[in-house]
C-alpha cells in the first residue's frame, strides 16, 4: 500500500503461508480427501474468552475441517479451553510444531486433552504453530523432514571458510544445523622462493607427493608464477593422500599414480613399498607444521626426500569470540575436526579452555586427528572409519543413531 500510494512500481512474489508450510514440514497436510476437505487458520493472539471475539469458536469446535492456530503456544491454554467448552472431542489429534521449517524444528503430538502438558514437558517455547484434526494422524506415514539421521542436531564445522561448504552441505542434507566456525585459515608464504625453485627443478625428481589439496593449490600457484604448466609434471609420478587431494590434481589435468585406501601418512608409506627405488628423489610440498612421519619413512627406503613448505595455517582471530560464545551456550551437539590443525587451533581460540568441549560429541576424520584431540584433553566419541568428509558424516549418523536406541 505504501509503495502504491507513493507511485513506486513493485511486484509481489507470493510466499507459502506458515499455516500450510509448517504443518507440511512436520508431515501433516492440512487437507486430505479422505480426512479433511477444508482448513481454518486463526490467530492465537486473540483471547478466546473475550465477549466480542471475532472468531466463531463454536463453529471451529464442531466443524470437520482442520484447525491451524498461529502464534499458538502462549494462547494454547485459552484455545484448548474454548474448543473443549464448545464441543470439540478431547480425543481430537493435535500437534505443536516449534520453529517450523528450521533445522531445529520440533514437533510434539498428542490430543486436545493432553497436548498442553506434552508441550510443557518437551520444553516448547514460541514460535509454535498448533494443528488440530485427524490430519495429524498422517504424520506417522509421511513424516519426511525431521526424521533424518541428524535432524535437529547443531554441529560445528571447523574447516577453513572456503572448505567448509562441502561438509556443511552434507550435514544439512542429513537434517543437521551446520554451524560454520572456521578455526583454520590457509595463508600464503611470506617468502615462496624455495617453493618456486622446487617447481623449476621438477625434472630432477622421480616423485612428487601431496598430503593435502591445499598443498596442490599452493604448488600449482608456484608453477604458474614460474611460467610453467602441467607439462612440467609430465615425467614425474604423483602420489596423493586422500580423494580430495587427488581431485585437486585432476582439476589441473593431472592423474595421481597412487592414492592409498586410508588417507593417512602411514597408509601412504605402505602403498609405496616396492614402488620406491633406492636413490629416488622425492619432492614433498607440505604445510609449515606438517608431520615428519612420511619424510622419515621414505628416507628409510633409501629415498632422497626434499621437503618444501608450500603454505601456512593460521587460527582466524575473528573466530575467537564466536568460538567461546557458541560452546558456552550448551546447544552444540557435536564438533567436527578434519585435521590436527583444526583441533589445535580451536583449543587456541578457546584460550585453552577444553572444558567447553566436554558436552558436545567430538568427531574426528581419522586416527591422527583423534590422537591430537586426545592429547589436548578431549574425549573422542566419533572416529570415521573412512577418512573422508562423507565418511565423517556417516560416522556421525551411526553414532547419533546408537544414542537414540
Amino acid at each position: 500500500l505504501a509503495l502504491a500510494e507513493a507511485g513506486i512500481p513493485f511486484e509481489v512474489v507470493p510466499g507459502v503461508t506458515s499455516a500450510i508450510a509448517v504443518p507440511a514440514y512436520a508431515g501433516i497436510p492440512v487437507t486430505h480427501r479422505h480426512v479433511a476437505a477444508s482448513f481454518t487458520v486463526v490467530s492465537g493472539s486473540e483471547d478466546p474468552s473475550k465477549e466480542e471475539s471475532q472468531i466463531d469458536w463454536k463453529a471451529l469446535a464442531t466443524g470437520t475441517g482442520t484447525l491451524v492456530v498461529l502464534m499458538g503456544w502462549e494462547s494454547l491454554p485459552r484455545v484448548r479451553e474454548a474448543l473443549l467448552a464448545h464441543g470439540m472431542s478431547p480425543d481430537t489429534p493435535a500437534a505443536l510444531i516449534q520453529w517450523g521449517t528450521e533445522p531445529h524444528q520440533r514437533t510434539v503430538e498428542g490430543t486436545l486433552a493432553d497436548i498442553l502438558e506434552r508441550g510443557r514437558l518437551a520444553g516448547l517455547e514460541p514460535p509454535v504453530v498448533a494443528v488440530f484434526g485427524p490430519v495429524v494422524g498422517l504424520r506417522q506415514h509421511i513424516r519426511w523432514f525431521d526424521n533424518r539421521p541428524l535432524s535437529g542436531k547443531r554441529i560445528i564445522v571447523t574447516r577453513s571458510r572456503d572448505q567448509a561448504s562441502t561438509l556443511a552441505d552434507l550435514l544439512a542434507r542429513e537434517g543437521a544445523n551446520a554451524v560454520e566456525l572456521p578455526t583454520i585459515q590457509i595463508a600464503p608464504l611470506a617468502d615462496d622462493t624455495h617453493l618456486r625453485q622446487a617447481a623449476h627443478e621438477l625434472a630432477s625428481y622421480q616423485w612428487v607427493m601431496f598430503t593435502s589439496a591445499n598443498g596442490v593449490d599452493a604448488f600449482w600457484q608456484a608453477i604458474l608464477k614460474e611460467s610453467l604448466d602441467a607439462r612440467a609434471l609430465g615425467g614425474v609420478r604423483l602420489a596423493a593422500i586422500g580423494s580430495a587431494t587427488a581431485d585437486a590434481l585432476a582439476r589441473r589435468g593431472l592423474h595421481a599414480d597412487i592414492v592409498p585406501k586410508e588417507y593417512v601418512s602411514e597408509a601412504m608409506v605402505e602403498a609405496l613399498r616396492g614402488q620406491i627405488r633406492p636413490g629416488d628423489r622425492i619432492l614433498l610440498p607440505r604445510a609449515e607444521e606438517g608431520r615428519p612421519l612420511l619424510a622419515e619413512a621414505l628416507r628409510s627406503m633409501s629415498a632422497e626426500v626434499t621437503q618444501v613448505v608450500a603454505y601456512r595455517t593460521l587460527a582466524p582471530e575473528e573466530s575467537r569470540a564466536k568460538a567461546s560464545a557458541l560452546l558456552a551456550e550448551g546447544t552444540i551437539d557435536a564438533v567436527t575436526f578434519t585435521s590436527s590443525s583444526t583441533v589445535r587451533n580451536l583449543v587456541k581460540l578457546l584460550g585453552g579452555n577444553v572444558a567447553l568441549l566436554r558436552k558436545p560429541a567430538i568427531a574426528c576424520i581419522g586416527p591422527v586427528t583423534a590422537a591430537t584431540a586426545r592429547e589436548l584433553g578431549m574425549e573422542v566419541h566419533v572416529e570415521a572409519k573412512v577418512h573422508t568428509i562423507p565418511g565423517l558424516v556417516d560416522a556421525l549418523k551411526g553414532w547419533f543413531g546408537e544414542q537414540r536406541k
